[in-house]
């Protein structure tokens, strides 16, 4: 194994994990977003308001994009067996 190698599994393993954590990131970002304009058109400052949403988009994107980061993380897997089984 090389430098070449090894960085392109580093980077493999990095879009894996941007792949499998960017929509549940996103849609807590989107609706803080959201959320954070309308506490402030309203100036309702409720630091609890925000926690609900915020679980419920994540849990929906997740149930939504979970076939998608499971299908990445396990083409990430069958590369880095092949290279084991193959000796790199």
């Amino acid at each position: 194994m090389n430098e070449s190698d090894a960085l392109g599994l580093v980077q493999n393993a990095i879009w894996s994990v941007i792949v499998g954590a960017g929509p549940a990131v996103a849609a807590a970002t989107t609706v803080g977003i959201i959320i954070a304009l309308l506490q402030a058109l309203t100036q309702v400052q409720e630091a609890t308001l925000t926690f609900v949403p915020k679980i419920l988009a994540i849990f929906a994107a997740m149930l939504l994009l979970a076939p998608v980061a499971a299908a990445q993380l396990m083409a990430f897997t069958e590369e880095v067996y092949s290279r084991i089984g193959s000796g790199f």
